[in-house]
């Protein structure tokens, strides 16, 4: 193993342990809150989505994509 790939694995490896202590401790003491929660993401997520799926469908004053002419 190369030095740099040693490097990322020193940091990379201890980082991931400790994000999943924090999550496991967070879930453990905020359990209640965090499901009671749940609900009102998917129902404020439901505009997100709308909002960032139309992009793509961008109308664009008459012009029609099937016919690159007009």
């Amino acid at each position: 193993m190369n030095t740099h790939r040693l490097a990322l694995f020193r940091f990379w490896i201890p980082l991931l342990l400790m994000l999943a202590v924090v999550l496991f401790l967070l879930w453990d003491e905020h359990k209640a809150h965090i499901i009671g929660v749940l609900p009102w993401l998917v129902i404020a997520a439901c505009p997100l989505m709308h909002l960032f799926m139309h992009r793509k469908h961008r109308h664009s004053g008459g012009r029609n994509d099937r016919n690159p002419e007009r």
